[in-house]
């Protein structure tokens, strides 16, 4: 009989990475990346992949749309969601410098363990940091498939993972998935001065200093005619009622 491999927390480091990394319309064994992941950890890709809908059963986002994900979600499967949703802006890093270590070295569990000895702000984190920034840019982006979520801009280089609460504003969140929206960068720019912001029902809310501008072709094009559509919702790390209800009352221009 054959034993099955236990997944030692680096494996699930690994498996939560490529959670954020990749759509979930791609958590199959077939998918180059999950190939790949599974060759490094010495699985099978169908282990991986029935990892990440473990996962899926895990994010509210996926249940409450109506997807199921995988059932059998280990405990352990249970404590790193709960300790990547409360506290993102350590997670983040570790999974970065996890999938880091993954794609260029064999790391052993061994190293992995101690991965929580680089929390703090010395070079080594803020390093981390960095890293943590980018996969936050994937988790947003592939949450709604590379597509801006306004226009349906699909063209990566056009592509922003916008901050609904600002960096500067809440260190906590800074790298929380769903602290993020996917849109073009032009936008992403009236997003983040206030000049467009979304409704509780996520249809997009234009400033009246656009208002203002109706005469300019563009401006209207591009933002008045556009008002009160509903922008389209992320398959996974849906944005934070709280942080979207901020960013009305603190930053959008009335």
């Amino acid at each position: 009989m054959t034993t099955r491999k236990k997944w030692s927390k680096f494996d699930l480091l690994i498996a939560l990475g490529l959670y954020c990394e990749l759509p979930f319309g791609k958590f199959h064994q077939r998918h180059p990346r999950i190939i790949e992941v599974a060759h490094k950890l010495e699985r099978s890709p169908s282990s991986v992949a029935m990892k990440l809908s473990n996962l899926a059963s895990l994010d509210p986002v996926i249940t409450g749309s109506g997807r199921k994900g995988l059932a059998g979600a280990s405990q352990a499967d249970r404590e790193l969601w709960q300790e990547f949703s409360q506290h993102p802006a350590q997670m983040m890093p570790e999974i970065a410098v996890a999938l880091e270590s993954l794609d260029t070295a064999a790391a052993s569990n061994e190293e992995a363990s101690d991965l929580h000895s680089y929390r703090g702000e010395t070079t080594s984190a803020i390093i981390q940091r960095r890293k943590g920034q980018n996969l936050f840019r994937e988790a947003v982006l592939s949450a709604y498939d590379y597509q801006c979520c306004v226009t349906g801009i699909s063209d990566t280089r056009f592509l922003v993972a916008s901050h609904i609460k600002p960096w500067a504003e809440d260190e906590h969140n800074r790298l929380n998935p769903r602290n993020g929206l996917c849109l073009s960068t032009f936008y992403d720019r009236a997003f983040d001065i206030g000049l467009i912001t979304f409704a509780d029902d996520y249809k997009l809310m234009v400033s009246p200093d656009l208002e203002k501008q109706k005469s300019n072709n563009h401006i209207r094009e591009t933002f008045l005619e556009l008002a009160g559509t509903t922008v389209e919702l992320p398959h996974k790390f849906s944005p934070s009622p709280e942080f979207m209800r901020w960013h009305r009352e603190c930053l959008f221009i009335q």
